[in-house]
């Protein structure tokens, strides 16, 4: 059974930091890119970071750049998105989503872009407070 389970999120000050967890079950990094997505109330769900398979590449949206890392621990079976001065334009439900894709970057890229993907975790709230 695929499983994809979110963690890390929660209340944070305007510039702090939060590392959110997407631990999956029922296949491995080396078979699916993985990508973070979030969507706030209103709002459209966008991709935030996507990481291909084995060395497939990582993908950043623009608004991201220089303040969001994405890994992966394939030991764990856990993708990572580590979030650094977090702004007001942040806050949103973020979800780990999964696709077998061609591995290329520009495959890992349209996964960010399109956002369609085979599973999705459940979500986790990332609230910024000022």
């Amino acid at each position: 059974q695929v499983q994809l389970v979110e963690s890390g999120g929660g209340l944070v000050q305007l510039g702090g930091s939060l590392r959110l967890s997407c631990t999956i079950s029922g296949f491995t990094l080396d078979d699916y890119a993985v990508g973070w997505f979030r969507q706030a109330p209103g709002k459209e769900r966008e991709g935030v970071s996507c990481i291909g398979k084995s060395d497939g590449g990582t993908y950043l949206r623009d608004s991201v750049k220089g303040r969001f890392t994405i890994s992966k621990d394939t030991a764990k079976n856990t993708v990572y998105l580590q979030m650094n001065d977090l702004r007001p334009e942040d806050p949103a439900v973020y979800y780990c989503a999964a696709d077998q894709i061609p591995k290329s970057f520009a495959a890992v890229r349209a996964m960010c872009d399109v956002g369609g993907a085979d599973y999705w975790g459940q979500g986790t709230q990332v609230t910024v407070s000022s």
